[in-house]
């Protein structure tokens, strides 16, 4: 699968991110093969038609949706030539974490990293017309620089992002930061760097020197859901992943995600989708994806 790397040369700035019309990549949006990209992205359609398939959700895309997207997510689009005009801010993890000296910054946007609640939000004509006018002042500042481009962009884009957060926090009725539970964002951290070799919460309460209760009272008071739920959907997404875009097999997938045998990933399997990994196939061949 194609991997889209993200260009700093690209850029031209000091300020690792880029704002544009999606008209200026026809070849990524329009293209309906799968591909995935090594930055988040998150686009804003003031006009749309069609679907796109992300992190195995079939999205369906309107006028005034916004889309959010995570590093190396796997998307597949089928949208309208002929009925589309949006606007895509990209940026890299690091840059994001380094730009506002935060490095648990990504992983506290609820939208980033999500596989429990819908990727993307349906928005009114306004806010869409607000957050692109917002976009392009962070655009505008972009070249040429001025001395005091860098704190511009910080300031608007520190607001244009929460201001997202906020609003899919309020639609989804989940819980906003609470300075207290950085555990919470710690382990989710933790979980996209070591899903593979690690499948326990002891394994991820040792990593941040805490107990269990703590770690899991803290999951529970920042995302309405306990560590081990947050844990089983994360390795549920791997697998499902490696299924549907690695082809491999059952064997193997157990093996690099240190089942004891692959009959243990398979009962793991049934019991959180309510299928085999064999139906599970069949029903995204069928265009039920789940």
């Amino acid at each position: 699968m194609k991997t889209v790397k993200f260009h700093k040369a690209e850029c031209g700035v000091e300020v690792l991110l880029q704002v544009g019309l999606g008209h200026l990549f026809p070849e990524s949006y329009l293209n309906t093969e799968a591909y995935n990209t090594d930055f988040f992205e998150i686009l804003l359609f003031k006009k749309g038609r069609g679907t796109v398939i992300l992190n195995q959700q079939t999205i369906r895309i309107t006028d005034n949706t916004i889309v959010f997207i995570s590093p190396f997510q796997k998307r597949q689009w089928q949208l309208s030539a002929d009925h589309l005009e949006f606007t895509f801010l990209i940026f890299q993890e690091d840059f994001l974490n380094d730009f506002f000296a935060d490095k648990l910054f990504a992983y506290r946007l609820l939208y980033f990293y999500q596989l429990d609640y819908p990727l993307s939000l349906a928005a009114s004509s306004e806010q869409i017309l607000k957050y692109c006018g917002l976009l392009t002042e962070i655009n505008a500042e972009l070249r040429p620089m001025r001395p005091d481009s860098e704190h511009i962009i910080r300031s608007l884009l520190y607001y244009l992002l929460l201001s997202f957060n906020r609003t899919y926090a309020e639609r989804n009725q989940l819980p906003l930061d609470k300075a207290e539970n950085h555990y919470a964002y710690h382990f989710k951290r933790l979980l996209e760097l070591h899903i593979k070799e690690k499948q326990r919460v002891s394994e991820y309460a040792d990593l941040l020197g805490i107990s269990r209760v703590t770690l899991n009272k803290a999951v529970q008071a920042q995302f309405n859901v306990t560590a081990t739920h947050l844990l089983k959907q994360r390795l549920l997404f791997e697998i499902k992943n490696a299924l549907l875009h690695a082809g491999k097999p059952v064997t193997d997938i157990a093996h690099e995600l240190h089942f004891s045998e692959p009959n243990h990933l398979m009962r793991f399997f049934k019991t959180q989708t309510g299928l085999t990994t064999t139906e599970f196939l069949a029903a995204y061949q069928n265009g039920s994806s789940h």
